[in-house]
């Protein structure tokens, strides 16, 4: 749809105006007298008319070597050979005719004008995906709901109505249910088979994974037997202790508890505030963060250099020029590469886009590429690269045994600091969705300032004439 719409509609009167310079007339749709004309400009957002004589009307919005026009009914006349220039998005009905359309170029968006937030999104790279942008808990937020070969225009919208209207929703309280009308749980082991069925939660497939292995593993076998009702406090604490050796999976287990937990409270088998895993004091870890020397750096290249596995090569090699995180690399699909970016339709905090540095282009641009849907970097069996497995046997081969595959984020974010650049523009390289996330990385900043401090200081002392042992 054009942005903008000009008309123009003769009218027979008498127009006393002052003598203007001369302009190409217009044609009209009729051969009688026409002393007066006005010329109307709509907008979506206002409508506009201005009186001028007829012999110095002059199309607004043409381009000078448009002169010819061909008169049309009801006295429109328009560019006979003018092609609106394609805008970057725009606002239609969206059906499935609109999304089997083809888009050539630029990517476009095109917002729906029933449902407002709701639109579709065109790739360059030929990908077509349905999208929701809203705004929950005062943050904005885009959902990619899927893409218009899996899902048509009402469904999409349909999903995107309920998203809507569980965002309303959210925080709001809700009536429980009465004791004698929740199903019928006795024990910890008959929660989590209806917790599993009802699916209250909106976990990602890898956290959905984790987190059902942590049920089965950890959590049934200790809390299974227990009553609902009566699991306390200083039962989870016990279970804490248990778990001291594995810290950090006890700091992952106690949420899935937590979770739980607040599903029997909705269900009326607990009373409201009675979750004994809230306020469960967590393990304190130390942070592990390793960043390699230039040394290293120069090691790593050379042995990838020597390896035969051109897909795995690429991919430390993409890992190493983008900081991305593991996942976002091994999952990666010819469908989110464009020329500038990665389009992420999901990553650990949601859609991301990734730019792409002209050595990251060139590693991509290396390797066949495949259709929309087909991986980046895949496995033997079509499925996704196991990269760490394929690190952790290469590692020791360029004597890096200690450095894990996330290392190799936090020596991208090292090197940026070192060359000067602001925490906030590293954040967003990174995707951190908390700026509290690139805080970890202020001390790297505090050492560049006293570097360059001893610089400036001794530049002064040279300056002034003096040595070191003058001092």
């Amino acid at each position: 749809m054009r942005n903008e719409l000009f008309h123009r509609l003769a009218v027979i009167s008498e127009f006393p105006g002052n003598p203007l310079k001369t302009e190409p007339k217009a044609q009209t749709i009729d051969n009688k007298r026409m002393d007066q004309e006005v010329l109307f400009r709509c907008t979506p957002y206002a409508l506009s008319a201005e009186i001028k004589p007829k012999k110095h009307l002059k199309l607004v919005g043409y381009t000078e070597n448009t002169s010819r026009s061909e008169p049309l009914s009801r006295g429109h006349s328009v560019a006979k050979n003018k092609v609106p220039a394609r805008k970057k998005s725009q606002k239609i009905l969206l059906t499935g005719t609109v999304a089997r359309r083809k888009c050539e170029g630029e990517d476009l968006h095109i917002w729906d004008t029933e449902l407002p937030g709701f639109g579709l999104r065109f790739r360059s790279a030929g990908s077509k995906r349905w999208f929701l942008r809203y705004v929950e808990r005062g943050r904005a937020r885009v959902w990619t709901i899927g893409k218009v070969t899996d899902i048509c225009a009402e469904d999409a919208r349909e999903a995107a109505r309920k998203r809507l209207r569980d965002v309303a929703l959210l925080g709001l309280p809700k009536k429980p249910m009465p004791v004698n009308a929740a199903v019928k749980v006795s024990t910890f082991a008959d929660l989590v088979e209806h917790f599993l069925a009802d699916r209250p939660f909106a976990w990602k497939p890898s956290t959905e994974y984790a987190n059902k292995r942590a049920l089965k593993v950890v959590l049934l076998p200790y809390f299974g037997s227990m009553a609902v009702d009566a699991i306390r406090k200083q039962d989870v604490l016990r279970w804490r202790d248990t778990r001291a050796e594995r810290s950090g999976a006890f700091n992952r287990e106690i949420a899935v508890l937590s979770g739980v937990m607040q599903y029997a409270e909705q269900l009326g088998l607990r009373k409201r505030g009675s979750n004994p895993a809230r306020g469960t004091p967590r393990f304190k870890r130390e942070e592990i963060q390793r960043f390699l020397e230039p040394a290293e750096y120069r090691r790593l290249h050379l042995r990838l250099s020597e390896n035969d596995n051109v897909i795995m090569v690429a991919a430390m090699r993409l890992l190493m020029h983008t900081g991305a995180r593991c996942g976002e690399i091994s999952n990666l699909r010819w469908g989110e590469v464009s020329r500038e970016r990665l389009e992420l339709a999901d990553s650990k905090t949601g859609p991301k886009s990734i730019l792409l540095s002209r050595q990251a282009r060139a590693i991509l641009d290396g390797l066949p590429r495949g259709g929309d849907d087909a991986l980046v970097f895949s496995g033997r069996k079509g499925q996704p690269a196991n990269l760490s497995k394929w690190w952790a046997d290469f590692r020791s081969t360029a004597g890096l045994p200690d450095v894990r595959l996330h290392d190799l984020r936090h020596s991208y974010a090292s090197i940026a600091i070192q060359n000067g650049i602001s925490l906030e523009p590293i954040g967003r390289l990174l995707g951190h969705a908390l700026t509290e996330t690139t805080e970890r990385y202020a001390h790297l900043t505090d050492q560049c300032i006293i570097e360059a401090a001893e610089v400036v200081g001794a530049s002064v002392f040279q300056l002034m004439g003096w040595s070191n042992e003058t001092v």
